[in-house]
């Protein structure tokens, strides 16, 4: 399905070349082969505006537009922003695809690409349009699915980091009985942390030094098992303000 959607797009486009050489053009003989008067700007430069208007400061933001920027100019070139067609969109596509990345990346990265071009075309009043904003994704049910880890494997982890009993092995043990992710652990700071409650926890909120995924992400996680041995040592372990000062600061 995938490859004849990117074939029958070129077909059209090929069909379009075709009809248009028919057509009765006045003065058509004045334009110069392969021209383009193009003012837009280029790929390149359209992620750099992208990033200067959002303002946004965020490292993993900035490092996402740039990435996918230089994906459009890995396969198509760097060209002015509405010089890409349709059928060059289908091709980053399938580009991506080829690449290895899940269906699911692959939109990821289109929505990506289609923000960056559509706030230039607006900001800068820009004739023409998004050649990626209605490409076809095909339907992929066969994606890999994230498999927890087997229990006895966890339990040979968890008491590795109590006979281990550093820093490094406090942060593994914490997220193996809370779930929480890397950088919610790691950016604890020792206010975030409530032992003398009637049930132990942590308090997962965002800091000046680490935001947090989702605002859903602002939650109470409970502190059980080797979560809670691990939070008392680290409390314990250091003067900082931070439950694990090797690995966040402000």
């Amino acid at each position: 399905m995938r490859a004849a959607q990117s074939v029958t797009q070129r077909l059209e486009d090929y069909w379009l070349g075709l009809r248009l050489q028919d057509m009765d053009i006045p003065a058509i003989h004045l334009v110069k082969e392969n021209y383009v008067d193009d003012s837009s700007p280029l790929m390149s430069e359209a992620v750099e505006n992208y990033l200067s208007i959002k303002g946004n400061d965020d490292r993993t933001f900035i490092r996402a537009a740039k990435r996918n920027g230089e994906y459009v100019v890995k396969a198509l070139g760097n060209r002015p922003i509405t010089s890409y067609v349709t059928s060059e969109a289908a091709e980053f596509r399938d580009w991506c695809l080829d690449k290895g990345m899940s269906i699911n990346s692959v939109k990821r990265v289109f929505a990506s690409v289609r923000s960056i071009i559509n706030l230039n075309i607006r900001e800068y009043g820009l004739d023409g349009f998004n050649a990626f904003a209605g490409t076809y994704m095909p339907h992929q049910s066969d994606a890999p699915k994230r498999q927890p880890i087997p229990i006895d494997i966890l339990k040979v982890i968890q008491k590795r980091c109590q006979s281990t009993d550093d820093e490094a092995r406090l942060l593994v043990g914490l997220i193996s009985d809370t779930g929480m992710r890397l950088s919610e652990a790691a950016g604890l700071s020792k206010d975030d942390v409530y032992l003398d409650e009637d049930v132990p926890h942590v308090e997962i909120k965002p800091h000046s030094w680490r935001r947090l995924k989702t605002t859903g992400s602002h939650r109470k996680v409970p502190l059980v098992g080797v979560s809670l041995w691990a939070v008392r040592r680290a409390y314990g372990a250091n003067n900082s303000p931070f439950l694990f000062p090797k690995y966040c600061d402000e």
